[in-house]
């Protein structure tokens, strides 16, 4: 594994509603460059950038036209290029984000498939034989061609599901693995990785990472696929990072990933912690966490204690985390975020607490993860300082409310939720029990209540997180030789004949003996 994940902070970057510095509505690569001393000011010493390429944006960039280009409305190869520069000065590493799955309509290779006589593209999508049949199982669209068969989908119909084969074939159209077609597209998906790792980016954020080769229950397919592009990567570019989109840790690391986001679908219970009717880390204090650790620990011990599970405070995919999370409680969530295994990931303007924005009318496939995707709100000038387009031509309206919260305000204020994170970061950093790669070890995790306890180790370090988001003092029994109090909000823990009492609202980092 790369050495510089053990202690990597992400910062999510939804690139056109990042930074606008031409004047258009968009964010764009200068405005990151424009941007990154805040973020390295932050803590954050790594970028994932959400799809740069060129695309029709259909899903928002998640449908690539050209895997070579950059979208022309965030600038050029080159000052794609001199984010990597830029990045690499300040001592920080970035990922693009890629999506191997499927492509847009409008990409060459598609074009190219679409047509009745065969071709070097003809395999490289999923086609059935027939108009009058649809893969099963997987979205299809049809009609639109003088090519005979039905184009599986991988998720809006716009999106051709590129074709690595099926680990059970059962019907005619249906190609092995090891056909020509699927060792083709893989070795074309090899190509667009060289291009962008040779011009400078760390590796890569791989969308629907598990989805890729077809009737493959178990993974086993897919599994074999990656661990292909893993022996490619340690021969070509063995400092190359790779996290990703599975939720399936015990998978993905076996199939070479580095790390593995835990998602906010299927069995995570991630949100149970920040994004149900009762969170976890709400002050009224009747969430759940257990069920959580549970499924935790479960792919923890599969990945074999490797503890690399990146938990995001959110993503362009979900609610923000301020739209069910408020006031000092979200400094307790952070706690916890900044306090976990693996490499935590912080979505643009969820270190200020940005909000979302309610009531929006779906904007490049964004339906309703629209309201999380809003510009970033930097100070208190026209456009919060995202842009100096009309308010009206912005990639997506702003919060308008006349308290919206801003970086400028909150980096003035000490007592902000950015300085608690800027705070929390540090503390992470100067110990190795709380970096990435440190073990973990849950001591109270029970149904129904409060609070979350946890010890962090690595070499001689252990370190005790005590997480109590709820508005009451609560206490748990656990016998234990605390040297000292590296980080506490809301005040500390006090102990008493093997019970431990925990303030109301706190979050507490204890040095175990």
């Amino acid at each position: 594994m790369p050495k510089w994940l053990d202690n990597a902070i992400f910062y999510e970057i939804y690139p056109q509603s990042f930074n606008d510095t031409n004047g258009d509505g968009i964010g764009d690569f200068n405005g990151i460059i424009e941007k990154l001393d805040y973020i390295r000011e932050l803590g954050c010493n790594a970028l994932w950038i959400n799809p740069c390429f060129d695309s029709p944006f259909g899903d928002a960039g998640y449908d690539v036209a050209d895997y070579y280009k950059a979208a022309p409305r965030y600038g050029t190869n080159e000052d794609l290029k001199n984010i990597f520069i830029e990045a690499h000065k300040r001592d920080m590493h970035v990922l693009l984000d890629l999506v191997p799955g499927h492509t847009s309509v409008q990409h060459k290779w598609f074009k190219e498939s679409m047509k009745a006589e065969k071709n070097e593209y003809t395999d490289r999508y999923i086609w059935t034989d027939t108009i009058w049949e649809s893969p099963q199982g997987i979205g299809s669209i049809s009609g639109f061609s003088d090519r005979d068969g039905t184009c599986a989908v991988n998720f809006f119909s716009h999106q051709p599901a590129l074709n690595y084969g099926y680990y059970k074939p059962d019907r005619p159209w249906q190609q092995p693995m090891d056909a020509e077609g699927p060792k083709a597209t893989l070795e074309a998906m090899k190509d667009v990785m060289r291009f962008w790792l040779g011009i400078g980016c760390d590796g890569f954020r791989v969308d629907m990472a598990g989805s890729l080769v077809k009737n493959d229950e178990d993974g086993k397919g897919t599994i074999k696929l990656w661990q292909n592009v893993r022996e490619f990567l340690d021969k070509e570019f063995p400092e190359a990072a790779m996290i990703s989109e599975w939720g399936e840790p015990d998978k993905s690391l076996q199939g070479g990933f580095h790390m593995d986001f835990l998602l906010h679908f299927g069995p995570s219970h991630y949100n149970d912690l920040f994004r149900c009717e009762e969170p976890f880390f709400s002050e009224r204090g009747k969430g759940d966490v257990s069920e959580f650790v549970a499924k935790y620990k479960e792919n923890y011990e599969k990945s074999e204690r490797k503890g690399l599970i990146c938990i995001p405070s959110g993503n362009h995919d979900m609610d923000r985390l301020a739209r069910t999370i408020k006031g000092d409680n979200l400094k307790i969530a952070f706690a916890f975020l900044l306090s976990m295994p693996g490499a935590p990931f912080i979505y643009y303007g969820d270190e200020i607490g940005m909000r979302y924005v309610e009531g929006l009318t779906s904007v490049e496939g964004g339906y309703n993860r629209t309201g999380s995707r809003s510009p970033m709100q930097w100070d208190s000038t026209t456009n919060a300082g995202f842009s100096a387009a009309p308010k009206e031509e912005l990639y997506i309206k702003q919060d308008e409310s006349v308290d919206r919260p801003t970086a400028e305000a909150e980096m003035a204020d000490e007592k902000s939720l950015w300085h608690e994170i800027n705070r929390l970061i540090g503390i992470r950093q100067a110990h190795s029990s709380l970096m990435s790669k440190g073990e973990i070890e849950f001591v109270y995790t029970e149904k129904n209540e409060y609070p979350l306890a946890y010890v962090r180790s690595a070499e001689d370090e252990k370190t005790l997180v005590v997480i109590n988001p709820a508005d009451r003092e609560v206490s748990f029994d656990y016998s234990c030789n605390v040297k000292e109090c590296i980080y506490d909000f809301g005040g500390k823990i006090t102990s008493n004949n093997g019970k431990i009492f925990v303030p109301a609202k706190s979050a507490g980092f204890y040095e175990l003996g």
